[in-house]
């Protein structure tokens, strides 16, 4: 199976960069590829919990909602445990279905990948 790896370096102070790693995701998915988001350096405020449901821009869904689809469809998050700590933000603070990974795993990932693409 091939696999895309999307890192999200961009957090909720940017929303029009939030949802383009969840819709591409869910595109790969239903694609049959695998495909793994990991959020790190401000991206990881788009996965602390109550942060996505205020995000909307335009008549698009909320980031939430867009978020769900792509947790439904499969696709896998993954949270930076040194960005977490960076911005002083504790490890419970994340959506349930967030790993905290560290930079080996992103690493790991990265080598795993047929293709990475960064936002």
């Amino acid at each position: 199976m091939a696999k895309i790896l999307y890192i999200q370096t961009s957090g909720t102070d940017t929303p029009e960069r939030l949802y383009a790693p969840f819709v591409l995701g869910m595109t790969a998915a239903a694609m049959g590829v695998e495909a793994v988001l990991f959020f790190m350096i401000k991206g990881i405020t788009v996965v602390k919990k109550g942060e996505a449901e205020k995000i909307q821009l335009g008549e698009f869904p909320t980031l939430k909602e867009i978020m769900q689809q792509a947790i439904d469809a499969g696709v896998k998050i993954y949270i930076c445990e040194q960005s977490t700590q960076l911005l002083g933000i504790p490890r419970g603070d994340f959506i349930p279905e967030g790993i905290i990974a560290g930079g080996a795993t992103l690493n790991d990932l990265a080598l795993d990948a047929d293709r990475v693409i960064t936002f």
